[in-house]
This record gives C-alpha cells, sequence and structure tokens, in this order.
C-alpha cells in the first residue's frame, strides 16, 4: 500500500502536468498519420493493401536513432536541451499538419480515377509529418528520461502514455464524429451552401476540415513547453559529434554485453508486434460493419477511460512488482486482449460486443505501453538518453509501423482474396466471421503473433530478475 500511495502522491508535481501535456503533443501527431489518416483513406475508397503501404510513411519512426545524436549533441539557443528542440519541432508539425489538410481538399475533388495519381504528394506530407513527429518524440522521451526520479518513473510513464492515448481517442473522438455528422443538413454546411461557398463545403471535405482544426489543437502544445520545467544539466553532455554518435552505443554494448543487447533488440521489435498488427487493420475492419460516428464515440470516446485507467493501474502495477515481472503480466494481457476484435467478427455488428472488446483491448493497450516504456527508460545511460531511447524506439517501430503496417494489409488482403475459394473455412463462422470475409481467421492469426515476443523473456527478463534504473556515468 505504502508503494501505491507513494505513486498516486508524485502526480502533484509541476513535472506530472508537464508530462500529460508533451504525452498530448506527442500522441496527436501519431494519431494523424495513424488511425485517422487510414479512416480517411478508406472514406476514399483506397483498397486494403494501399492503405498497408501507405502505412510506411511512418518509416522516420523507425529511422529516428540516425539523427537523434544531433538533439544529443546541439543546444537550441532558447529554452535549453530538451525544450528548445520540442518547440522548434512543434511549429513545424502545425505547418505539416496544415499541408495534409491542403492535399487531402485536393483529392477529394477529383474522381476515383484521377486520385492514385495525387498520392505521391499526400504521402510526401505525411511523410514530413511523421518526421517531424519523430524529431519531437526523441526530445520528449530524453526530457521525460532525465526529468523524473527514481520514484517517480512508475507515475511518470503512467501519466505520460494517458496524455499521449488521450490525444489518439481526441483526434479519433473528434475526427470520425465530425467526418460523420458533417452534412448538407448541418447549420455550417447550409451557411456555405447558400452563400455561394461550394467550394468549402463540410460535408464533401469532412476529414480536411478535420486536420484543419487538429493543428490548431496542436498550436496549444507550444504553451505546454514553454512552461515546462527544464530538466537539470547535471547529466553529461557529449562535447563532440563524434562522441554523441558512438559514445552511446559502445556504452549501451559495453554495460549490457553483445549477447543481452542482440536479445533485447529483437525483443523490443516483437513485443508489440501482434498488437500492432490488429492496431493497424482495425478501422479498416470496423468501417464495413459501423459508421464513422459509433467508431469514434466508443473506439476514441467511451475507450478514453479504460485508456486511463489502463495506464495509471500500468504505473501503479509496475512500481509494485517492477519491470520484468510487468513485461510478463502486461504481454500476456495484451495479446488476449486481440480476442475482442475476433468476437467482433464473429457476432457482427452488435453494439455491446463493440463496446466490450474496445474497452479491453483499450486497457490492456494502457498496461502494455506503461510496462514497455518503464523497461526502455530503464536501459537508458541519462548521458545519451536521446540517442539510447532513440535506438529502442526506432526499434519498436520497425516491429509496429515498417513490418505491421504492410504485412497487415497484405494479410487481410490475401485472406480476403483467397477465402471465395477455401471451401473448408468459407463456411465455417468461426474462420470465415459473420460476413464471410475471413477477419476471423486474421484476428486468430494475429493472436499466433504474440508469441515470438513473449519467447524472448526469459533470456534477459527472467520472473524474478530485474532491472535497475541507470544513474548518469561518465562518457570519458
Amino acid at each position: 500500500m505504502n508503494t501505491i500511495a507513494q505513486f498516486f502522491r508524485v502526480f502533484q508535481s509541476r513535472k506530472m502536468a508537464a508530462l500529460l501535456s508533451l504525452g498530448f503533443a506527442s500522441g496527436l501527431p501519431y494519431a494523424l498519420t495513424d488511425d485517422a489518416f487510414r479512416a480517411w483513406l478508406t472514406t476514399a475508397k483506397f483498397d486494403l493493401s494501399t492503405i498497408g503501404w501507405l502505412g510506411l510513411v511512418s518509416l522516420p519512426y523507425s529511422l529516428k536513432f540516425l539523427w537523434s545524436p544531433l538533439i544529443d549533441r546541439f543546444v537550441p539557443p532558447f529554452l535549453g536541451r530538451r525544450r528548445g528542440w520540442i518547440l522548434l519541432t512543434q511549429v513545424g508539425l502545425i505547418l505539416a499538419i496544415l499541408a495534409i489538410a491542403l492535399q487531402m481538399f485536393t483529392i477529394d475533388q477529383l474522381d476515383l480515377a484521377s486520385r492514385n495519381a495525387a498520392l505521391p504528394m499526400l504521402a510526401i506530407a505525411a511523410l514530413m509529418l511523421a518526421f517531424l513527429s519523430a524529431t519531437q518524440d526523441i526530445a520528449i522521451d530524453a526530457y521525460r528520461t532525465d526529468v523524473l526520479a527514481v520514484q517517480e518513473v512508475g507515475a511518470g510513464i503512467g501519466i505520460w502514455v494517458m496524455g499521449y492515448r488521450i490525444a489518439l481517442l481526441f483526434a479519433g473522438f473528434v475526427g470520425f464524429n465530425l467526418a460523420t455528422r458533417l452534412s448538407w443538413k448541418s447549420p455550417l454546411s447550409q451557411f456555405l451552401f447558400n452563400n455561394g461557398f461550394t467550394g468549402l463545403s463540410l460535408s464533401k471535405f469532412g476529414w480536411a476540415w478535420v486536420y484543419v482544426l487538429l493543428a490548431i489543437v496542436m498550436s496549444f502544445g507550444l504553451i505546454a513547453t514553454i512552461v515546462a520545467p527544464e530538466p537539470p544539466e547535471a547529466n553529461a553532455r557529449p562535447a563532440t559529434l563524434d562522441e554523441a554518435v558512438v559514445k552511446p552505443f559502445q556504452e549501451f554494448f559495453q554495460r549490457l554485453g553483445v549477447g543481452k543487447v542482440l536479445l533485447i533488440l529483437a525483443f523490443t521489435i516483437f513485443y508489440r508486434f501482434s498488437d500492432a498488427m490488429v492496431g493497424k487493420m482495425a478501422v479498416p475492419f470496423l468501417k464495413t460493419l459501423f459508421d464513422d460516428g459509433t467508431i469514434g464515440t466508443v473506439r476514441q470516446g467511451i475507450g478514453l477511460v479504460a485508456t486511463i485507467v489502463g495506464t495509471l493501474a500500468g504505473g501503479a502495477i509496475l512500481s509494485k512488482i517492477g519491470v520484468n515481472r510487468s513485461l510478463w503480466v502486461f504481454g500476456f494481457l495484451q495479446a488476449i486482449s486481440n480476442i475482442g476484435y475476433y468476437a467482433i467478427s464473429i457476432a457482427g455488428k452488435n453494439d455491446l460486443v463493440l463496446l466490450a472488446a474496445i474497452n479491453v483491448e483499450n486497457f490492456c493497450s494502457g498496461l502494455g505501453t506503461a510496462g514497455f516504456l518503464g523497461f526502455l527508460m530503464v536501459l537508458c545511460n541519462p548521458s545519451f538518453s536521446a540517442t539510447q531511447f532513440a535506438l529502442l524506439s526506432s526499434l519498436f517501430a520497425v516491429g509496429r509501423d515498417l513490418l505491421a503496417s504492410p504485412f497487415s494489409g497484405e494479410s487481410a488482403q490475401f485472406i480476403q482474396r483467397n477465402m471465395p475459394s477455401w471451401t473448408a473455412i468459407n463456411q465455417n463462422l468461426w474462420l470465415a466471421g459473420s460476413d464471410g470475409k475471413g477477419w476471423a481467421l486474421f484476428f486468430l492469426f494475429t493472436l499466433l503473433l504474440a508469441l515470438p515476443g513473449m519467447l524472448f523473456l526469459p533470456f534477459f527478463a527472467p520472473w524474478n530478475g530485474e532491472f535497475k534504473k541507470v544513474d548518469s556515468l561518465p562518457i570519458d
């Protein structure tokens, strides 16, 4: 009880309010290249394979370790080493979100046959958004690692993840609900139409206007960055760019050993791979059964409560049972939560099943994220926190974006394309699903993909072992 009481006591500090705001600022731009982006692509009639491959615009999240040494080495002339970089990237993010909105306006005016030709410009804008978002994440991850004391790690993770998930759910809730409710009968659409502004119709360009609105919301992150406390400069900063590039990797391998590092790197890629597979196809699947308003209200609205409870519970449990056991428990629960989507595929359009599945998935996802971030943080030396955390989170992004995005789209497309010829399966409700397209088989497949990540745990995170947070080490 004392551990849990201490966990909740640290929420009273100013830095926790800053972490909540920075979590939101980190999650919002990612949401705009994730669920919201795929929802618009689905609405714009692009096929599942195209949607899956466009997930590769998230490539910068997997490569951010390449430029993370610059964030460790150089200090902007304002707000310090961490907040200065955060502020610079946030200004760029606002402009990038508006650029995507402009491309959506353009594509929505084209006929279906011409839309593929316009995709490259949209992909470039989305890629730039992801690059700036990944760079912001480098600075925010380093800020979080540097500013938290040992006893604050669990609570800090919980509240940062909560802010991040609120941003994802807020973007989805606002986006999905506005996209479905902006019709010719809405007052603003009627006003625009009656006054000759038919080219700006909210009903025709619902998602584009949503992106404009969320660019405005993103601007509030600038205020949070300015007022956030700067971490103390007690940790040595790399004196040269060469030191910023070489030393973080050298120290990491020397401290943990080559064998353990390789296991950790593979684990980082595959631990949440199953969860990512479901996440990439969740919206295209749900849109076959429910309208945007229902998806936004349930998945991005009501699910917010489950996510908040999951993240806070994850931080509290991590503080109580430690990092190793959290990885085991949370990894098992986040894998099992995929059964919720399997249940939806069997039940069909059933609001109660949807509500139960989304809440279970969001709660378990919050747990898994809290445990996983805690694990990454305790691995990092504060002297090189930007580069080391970027390396680890980049590998996570490899599994989530480079592997899960195209693999999920191609797998779903392959199953749906071949389902008519699989006579032993397409007549089986438990495999073909209620619509006969094979979504049930797809979600069962994702359950199996949870096994590789879990199999690494005994080798470097045994149930009775424990990782300790690294103190700042000399860089000479």
